[in-house]
């Protein structure tokens, strides 16, 4: 153990545990804007430079390692002059433009300020880059001009998702992270997966907003009618500033029905129908010699990743839609029709954990019933934002059910919204169809937690199907590379782009892992009291099927729940 003092205070810690980390635990706040708990350690914004005794230059904190009676000062005269001094360049080349920014009262520059006191007036002149606002892509607004430089959005891109969309360009002052040769987001071979969103310190990177399109369906007299990912019950209530891990699926409702909306419907049911599509796809190719190994197409990112980068595997891809696509298939045809609806008064509406969904609504591929399945989809971090415009107390409001007759799911469903959780729902009823049996225990412990790559084999009536589990695109590729080279015998694959699945996505409130550790929690916890657990024994799913698409994988059910795929290599060029 190594024993040092912070301002004042002993502290012991273990040998390589940096002065940022001490202090942390010694309860010593220390600013920061580069530093990540989840990334690597780039000490480029020196925010958090710290005064050690014997020491003439101010070390950074994240990057200094402690030694045996090391004296720190983080708050001493000299510290904080260099601070705000560091704070008023950094300023000096960014807009003033907080009570406008996406990320107002969200911003680590913005709460940096606060902390260290910005609030006299900055000796700098300004220079700003005058770099426009790149808002080509549906997922994801860049806004050049906020970027602070610190790497992280490169990192996460690059390293973890393999995707290699961002990099630095020129020198000096001109220095910019942006794609490659000036392009457009929407031109490059961005996923759409909002990563780099969620590591933003700043509103360099935010959520490309729609919910003006919202207001203006509404305005228009569209019934508005939205649909509701497993995920999002978990994440909303932490994104209106709750602890992380609350579930708050009746609030929830009760928020969207004071929003406006016509019918607020469950996506655990979308869920459902998808397992009983996908499942019985999976069957059919086990029984005809269909190609193997059956790969999950529920994130838009991954089926994206999978077109753009290796489009000979799109015909491994199932060619079921995902849950918010086939949910939209059945608003604009058998709703409207039960309701007496014209199809085209609807909005369809999703709200999601996910960026790279916005993307996927606009799919021409996904107009099979002559609609636009899902019209509008708007992220936790966009309800969160229009709720707080309504002026609605989320915290004090009553619990309110789902809308019939989409109002209704299982477990299942719900375990969509973490890694493994579509695999895991898909056995159980897979397993039941095949056996005629159930599984000897629900839950299917082999395919979750939060291990990269995750492999297990289940015995239908004596032939045993391998299967496999990937989070992050980079282990995803792993997968890849070894069903290529032969390396692996699977039969079914379940694939999200999303560290941690859908609760790590793109549009929820900026996670850690120990974050997403309470969000997982949270799912199979609240998974376990559900009075039904597989999708199959939904009675909704079940009353879907005998009044109108008929059979899994029937001439109906194919041709408004099952979609196509298109080679997108062009985007590498």
């Amino acid at each position: 153990m190594v024993h040092l003092t912070i301002d004042g205070q002993p502290v012991e810690v273990e040998e390589g545990t940096t002065i940022l980390q001490a202090a942390k635990k010694a309860c010593i706040h220390i600013p920061t804007l580069c530093y990540h708990e989840d990334l690597s350690i780039k000490a480029v914004c020196r925010i958090c430079v710290v005064e050690v005794e014997g020491q003439r230059l101010l070390p950074t904190a994240c990057s200094t390692p402690v030694s045996e009676g090391m004296v720190v000062q983080t708050a001493s005269p000299k510290v904080l002059k260099a601070r705000r001094n560091i704070l008023e360049l950094i300023f000096a080349r960014h807009p003033q433009e907080c009570l406008v920014c996406p990320k107002d009262g969200k911003c680590d520059l913005q709460k940096v300020a606060q902390d260290v006191g910005m609030h006299l007036d900055i000796r700098y002149d300004k220079q700003l880059r005058h770099q426009k606002e790149d808002w080509s892509s549906p997922a994801i607004m860049r806004n050049p001009q906020k970027c602070i430089l610190c790497g992280r959005c490169m990192e996460v891109c690059n390293e973890i998702q393999g995707i290699n969309v961002l990099s630095k360009e020129n020198r000096g002052f001109h220095t910019l992270i942006a794609p490659a040769y000036g392009e457009k987001l929407a031109d490059t071979n961005c996923i759409n997966c909002g990563q780099c969103v969620q590591v933003c310190p700043t509103g360099a990177l935010t959520v490309h907003y729609h919910t003006y399109g919202l207001y203006r369906q509404k305005e228009l007299g569209k019934k508005l009618i939205i649909q509701v990912a497993p995920s999002v019950r978990i994440t909303l209530a932490e994104a209106l500033g709750e602890q992380p891990g609350v579930v708050s699926t009746g609030r929830l409702v009760s928020a969207l029905k004071r929003l406006g909306f016509y019918k607020v419907f469950d996506s655990d049911f979308s869920a459902d129908l998808t397992i009983m599509e996908e499942g019985t796809e999976l069957l059919n190719r086990l029984q005809n010699g269909g190609t193997l190994p059956m790969i999950t197409s529920c994130c838009p990112a991954w089926v994206k990743y999978c077109e753009t980068y290796a489009p000979e595997y799109t015909k491994h891809l199932s060619t079921a839609k995902s849950p918010q696509q086939m949910f939209g298939a059945l608003i604009k045809t058998w709703f409207a029709k039960r309701e007496g609806i014209d199809p085209g008064e609807i909005c369809s509406v999703s709200v999601m954990p996910c960026t790279a969904k916005k993307f996927e609504c606009t799919r021409p591929e996904m107009k099979d019933s002559g609609y636009q399945d899902v019209d509008i989809s708007i992220t936790v971090q966009e309800l969160a934002a229009l709720i707080r415009a309504g002026g609605i107390d989320f915290a004090e409001l009553p619990d309110t059910p789902f809308d019939d007759p989409f109002g209704e799911g299982s477990g299942a469903g719900l375990i969509f919204g973490a890694t493994g959780g579509v695999m895991e729902a898909a056995l159980r009823t897979v397993y039941a169809v095949v056996t005629g049996k159930e599984m000897e225990r629900l839950d299917y412990t082999p395919v979750r937690g939060f291990e990269g790559i995750k492999e297990s084999q289940v015995d239908l009536n004596g032939r045993v199907i391998k299967v496999a589990v990937a989070h992050g695109i980079k282990n995803a590729k792993v997968l890849l590379e070894k069903v290529k080279n032969g390396t692996a015998d699977y039969q079914f694959i379940e694939i999200m782009a999303c560290q941690g699945g859908c609760i790590g996505g793109g549009g929820n409130p900026p996670k850690t892992w120990s974050i997403m550790e309470k969000r997982k929690k949270a799912i199979y916890e609240a998974e376990a009291e559900l009075p039904v657990r597989q999708s199959h024994k939904n009675p909704a799913i079940q009353k879907i099927y005998e009044t109108y698409l008929g059979e899994p994988c029937g001439e109906l059910s194919h041709k408004l729940l099952h979609t196509e795929y298109c080679n997108r290599q062009d985007l590498l060029q």
